[in-house]
């Protein structure tokens, strides 16, 4: 009597566990390789950010107390005797001369003994009274040039003005934009203009890896020349965050951005996956605390401060505040690090280029020594020409033989343009969304 086996239920279960726990593995190592990115950019941010904002101090902050007299030379010393390395105090002849300073961004506040206006006011009020009078000194400031350094300024001298029995007069010497009475807003349209960049870069590099490197340098071009205006468009008519000279502003914006697209557009042909990484790391945390749009560098570490004096953030907001404020003082040099910054993007993609070339001579070598070796197996295995009977036959399963392996070929080929599809996005999603 025969018996009829029937199927192991438990094995083919089991097996499909076996794959299914395979399958959630290697998912899981998928996700875990891919936070990677984030959780790099979260210790980044944190280290950048509250390294350099979180406990902001002056360091030698330049000031002056106005006076050629001794009183106002033993006023200084002893305020720089009790600031410690704080302040830099120094004297200068009049207040016209302070002001000039001011304009310069020499100094960032200059204090004056004895205000004009007061002392003429108490003689013009004549008899005892005139002469009892104390005239009130005065604090000349300019927040365009930093609103926090003119605070800590003030928060200096109002103790002594108290001292003197006098309040202390205020004067704001190159006011900031009505709309922008901070002046913090140039920093925060920084902020746009650069996310607009650097996303930029993975849609260039990600979904455009298949065009020609010279083709993706034309579109980061385009792409700033785009952003730029809408820089422009939020500083003027949008927010008014300034009141003139928006054409400076937006060729600084043009040159900013320009850098930005370029250099990553270039290290994308390196880095691959990490360049939103790489981009955000030189133009998020690096860039952002070291512009000096928030703190200037005088109230930051010696870190940050050093990089203020030839980051492309700092030349982006210093050459605005020059430009719009302080009647172009020291714009050229500004301009000349947006420019360098734009050089040094043009360089990254021409070495972008050799690399790229380079990888595809090496590509076609390989390809043709793999096409050479095939040949010669297939000539040292095809056995000596047989009669021609039958010949249809071998033909037409020869064919049919071809016919399936080049369905196998174009159904990798449809996985690979599939799997690379899927990592374009992802890399986009990656850079946009953070």
């Amino acid at each position: 009597m025969s018996t009829v086996r029937r199927p192991d239920h438990r094995s083919e279960q089991h097996g499909g566990h076996r794959s299914a726990r395979s399958a959630h593995s290697a998912g899981l190592r998928h996700v875990l390789t891919h936070l990677i990115t984030p959780l790099l950019m979260c210790i980044g941010m944190g280290l950048a950010y509250l390294g350099a904002f979180a406990n902001p101090a002056p360091h030698h902050l330049p000031v002056a107390v106005v006076g050629s007299g001794r009183s106002a030379q033993l006023l200084a010393q002893s305020i720089n005797d009790k600031a410690d390395g704080d302040l830099e105090v120094r004297t200068v002849g009049d207040r016209s001369a302070a002001v000039e300073r001011l304009k310069h961004q020499d100094i960032f506040g200059a204090y004056v003994v004895h205000a004009q206006g007061a002392t003429k006011g108490a003689a013009g009020a004549g008899g005892a009274a005139g002469s009892s009078a104390k005239p009130a000194p005065e604090l000349l400031v300019a927040t365009a040039g930093s609103d926090t350094s003119a605070s800590v300024v003030q928060k200096v001298f109002t103790p002594i003005a108290a001292h003197q029995g006098a309040p202390l007069k205020v004067t704001d010497v190159a006011p900031t934009a009505e709309d922008d009475p901070t002046g913090q807003g140039i920093f925060f349209l920084l902020v746009a203009i650069s996310i607009g960049s650097y996303a930029s870069v993975a849609v260039i590099g990600g979904a455009g890896a298949v065009l020609p490197i010279r083709l993706r340098a034309v579109l980061a071009i385009g792409t700033s020349f785009v952003v730029s205006l809408i820089g422009a468009a939020f500083a003027g008519p949008v927010f008014h965050l300034v009141d003139h000279g928006l054409r400076g502003l937006w060729g600084m914006a043009w040159l900013y951005s320009a850098g930005i697209l370029l250099i990553g557009t270039g290290l994308h042909t390196f880095l691959k996956r990490w360049t939103t990484l790489g981009v955000m790391a030189l133009f998020v945390m690096l860039n952002f605390t070291s512009s000096g749009g928030i703190f200037r560098p005088e109230m930051q570490n010696g870190f940050f401060a050093a990089l203020h004096s030839f980051w492309n953030g700092a030349g982006f907001v210093e050459g605005t505040r020059s430009h719009v404020y302080f009647d172009d003082y020291g714009l050229s040099g500004h301009a000349w690090t947006l420019v360098w910054w734009l050089i040094a993007g043009l360089l990254t993609v021409g070495v972008a280029a050799l690399a790229e070339k380079r990888r595809r001579t090496a590509e076609a070598e390989a390809a043709a020594n793999a096409a050479a070796v095939a040949a010669a197996a297939v000539a040292a295995t095809v056995p000596e020409p047989m009669p021609r009977r039958g010949s249809r036959a071998a033909r037409a399963e020869r064919m049919a033989g071809g016919a399936g392996a080049d369905a196998s070929d174009g159904a990798g080929g449809v996985d690979a343009a599939g799997a690379a599809e899927a990592d374009v996005e992802m890399e986009m999603e990656e850079a946009v969304g953070v």
